[in-house]
């Protein structure tokens, strides 16, 4: 395996805007290749926008999400990945030919659809179907695989992801900068955001703080390292809807080190070369090769009903 170099994105995206939406991702796309990155990733749904979906009727849904791999969207993907010979990753709602709704992302090369992946755990709308399946599969001798968002918070979800072989895990969000039980979190007022100009100081303490990267860095970094990978994470800056996101897409080692990271307020791309001896090298490696399923098999494997409540929805 040789080394891949690969750019994580943010962006301010426009709810419901497709087109708009896809010239940010072209724009940032070509910046990418013509700095040498063979992959591009971007954040949850960011083809056509995220919170803004808690208040679409299913009809509503429908009209938005598209066909994979027939819909236009998928289309001009892969146009731009074509035009910049590079993997692109972005998100969207997928439907099927029976009207099924699911949370997407996809990865597109210049030869077409290369791997789709369904959110397990969506939340945001609740005609959004759960996808019922893993994804890995290839980039240029790489196993790579995708878990959206709040899949990354189970943590049974990425060592699986990890076990069925992928060293690279895209985990694409729109996250952070919301309410939750757990102290310090909350949202971010938009007017910083729109004051941002005169006021970098108090804007940039809450982006840092517990309501946003204080709280990633608490087990981001820990799913890198305790499994080995390298983690891609994808997040946008700026308004989605009426809440204030504040980006920090990162790339993470195995050995749980911040090597690439968006640290600006604006449209962004932040790259690093993986290498792959680090893969051997890290301790999740080893940890993985050490494993006794033998002792929790059947205690993972106990059923279980799944209680899934987000505080920020209500």
């Amino acid at each position: 395996m040789r080394k891949l170099k690969i750019a994580t994105a943010q962006f301010e995206n426009y709810s419901g805007d497709k087109d708009a939406n896809l010239s940010i991702i072209a724009d940032l796309t070509k910046k990418a290749a013509q700095e040498g990155a063979d992959v591009i990733s971007f954040h949850e749904c960011s083809i056509h926008g995220y919170s803004y979906a808690r208040k679409l009727t299913k009809e509503e849904m429908l009209n938005t999400a598209e066909l994979i791999p027939n819909g236009e969207a998928i289309s001009r993907l892969q146009e731009i990945a074509a035009q910049n010979n590079i993997h692109i990753l972005a998100g969207l709602f997928e439907k099927t030919e029976n009207n099924d709704i699911y949370k997407a992302q996809v990865c597109v090369n210049k030869d077409g659809l290369v791997a789709k992946f369904r959110k397990l755990h969506p939340f945001i709308n609740p005609n959004i179907r759960p996808g019922d399946s893993y994804c890995v599969f290839e980039i240029k001798g790489w196993k790579c695989g995708i878990l959206i968002c709040y899949d990354n918070n189970i943590i049974e979800n990425v060592r699986a992801t990890r076990l069925l072989g992928a060293d690279i895990i895209f985990m694409p969000h729109v996250t952070m900068c919301t309410p939750s039980t757990r102290p310090g979190a909350g949202f971010v007022d938009p007017q910083l955001w729109e004051n941002r100009e005169n006021d970098l100081t108090s804007l940039r303490l809450e982006f840092d703080g517990m309501k946003g990267r204080e709280w990633l860095m608490k087990w981001l970094p820990a799913r890198a390292y305790d499994n080995g990978i390298f983690a891609v994470f994808s997040n946008p800056i700026g308004m989605d809807d009426d809440q204030l996101k504040n980006g920090h897409s990162m790339i993470i080692d195995p050995y749980g080190d911040v090597i690439a990271e968006c640290r600006s307020f604006e449209n962004e791309i932040a790259m690093a070369t993986l290498n792959p001896e680090a893969l051997g090298k890290s301790g999740g490696g080893r940890y993985i090769k050490a494993r006794r399923p033998d002792l929790y098999r059947d205690i993972l494997g106990k059923e279980h009903t799944p209680e899934h409540k987000v505080v920020w929805m209500k």
